[in-house]
């Protein structure tokens, strides 16, 4: 579905990508892990045209993603989750103003009763119900500004989701339940994720494949069972040495690992 070749980017002279290539599958849920200033953001913002690669090639169902026409059909099919949910939001919207302008964008025939049962729907789908609708972000915790934020996305019905280090907000116990959102979301819709994070342990949760990138280069491919527990780059292993990866994360690992044979 998505064709990552030779990708290069810079800013100012400065090489923050340098010649990566990946695939994602559609229904796959792939993720990338690195520290701080890997380029892990340089790529998301990449696949999601908010930004432009210097060189290589982006391909969206075996389409370049320059192409004017392709890129006007990926901006419903690939959407971006962002790291700061608060920030994400207009704070003088409700969250029903916020999901109806994503709606109204890419559902333009839909009558006024179809928006309000989709609106609905979307709440719940992400675990939220109909009274939030008419709240404003500061009336929300962190959590559910997240799951808003996850709602307004899938009002597109997108193939690919690029998460941005979207729960690096939250503390571990609302990770485990946002992971769990992210799979029955996954399961229930089929569609694809780039699941960015330093937190192995987060990754460990969710992931069926993961891709390791230092310094712009990706250095290690594997399933994520096979990344815990046999980690081969001395950068991986690095990481796995700074991040415990906490039993209710490993547990989902597992489970993950017997559910898409890794």
């Amino acid at each position: 579905m998505l064709v990552i070749e030779g990708l290069q980017k810079s800013y100012q002279g400065k090489k923050v990508l340098d010649s990566v290539s990946f695939s994602i599958s559609p229904g796959e849920i792939v993720g990338l892990i690195g520290m701080s200033g890997s380029g892990k953001s340089t790529i998301a913002r990449c696949v999601a045209g908010l930004e432009n690669a210097n060189a290589g090639k982006l391909l969206w169902n075996g389409r370049s993603l320059k192409e004017r026409a392709v890129r006007r059909m990926s901006h419903q099919d690939i959407q971006m989750v962002f790291q700061d949910p608060r920030n994400s939001l207009n704070p003088a919207w409700t969250v029903r103003r916020s999901l109806l302008e994503s709606l109204h964008q890419f559902h333009k025939s839909i009558n006024k009763q179809g928006f309000i049962g989709k609106m609905e729907s979307l709440l719940l789908s992400v675990g939220l119900n109909t009274d939030y609708l008419d709240r404003y972000p500061h009336e929300l915790s962190t959590g559910q500004c997240q799951r808003v934020c996850l709602a307004r996305v899938l009002a597109p019905e997108p193939k690919l989701l690029v998460l941005d280090e979207c729960l690096s907000a939250l503390d571990v116990s609302i990770q485990a339940q946002m992971i769990s959102l992210l799979q029955e979301l996954h399961h229930n819709r089929q569609v694809s994720y780039l699941f960015i994070s330093h937190d192995i342990a987060v990754v460990a949760g969710l992931c069926q494949r993961v891709l390791v990138i230092q310094h712009g280069v990706i250095v290690e491919e594997a399933g994520v069972y096979e990344l815990i527990h046999h980690p081969k780059h001395p950068y991986t292993r690095s990481l796995l040495a700074d991040t415990p990866v906490f039993p209710e994360f490993m547990e989902l690992a597992d489970v993950s690992n017997e559910r898409n044979v890794i």
